[in-house]
């Protein structure tokens, strides 16, 4: 399987603007700038996408993982924090909250330490990735 991304700049880093679509075009040349980025302005940035490319592929595999124990999940929730510092991602820390009927609070921490580390996501971040979990 591939899937594909493209981007396109205009000007300087700083000026300048850009705009990226995804193979599904869910986005279609959505706006980025540095403004997006760096700041508060309108648009999306690589960061912000990322967290979304970890918090979904982590709670994917959650779902899967728990299913693997012969359990099914009621709902997982999960928000992503992606962390860049001096022109580095440094780390992703990933939020989860989830409803498991029969799962205990043990178990359900194995779980998400070995999403944590095996999601697809995890595996290309070359970052620090932590967690926080509450079994509701």
């Amino acid at each position: 399987m591939k899937r594909f991304a493209s981007a396109n700049w205009q000007g300087t880093g700083k000026e300048g603007k850009g705009t990226l679509t995804t193979q599904s075009t869910i986005l279609d040349k959505t706006q980025y700038s540095f403004s997006s980025r760096f700041e508060e302005g309108a648009g999306t940035n690589p960061e912000e996408l990322i967290a979304a490319a970890h918090a979904g592929c982590f709670t994917m595999k959650l779902s899967f993982i728990i299913s693997g124990a012969g359990l099914t999940p009621g709902n997982i929730d999960t928000k992503c924090t992606i962390t860049l510092d001096n022109g580095t991602i440094t780390t992703s820390h990933l939020e989860v909250k989830a409803s498991v009927p029969g799962l205990d609070a043990a178990k359900f921490a194995e779980f998400v330490k070995d999403a944590e580390a095996n999601c697809p996501v995890s595996k290309l971040l070359n970052a620090t990735i932590t967690s926080e979990a509450v079994l509701v």
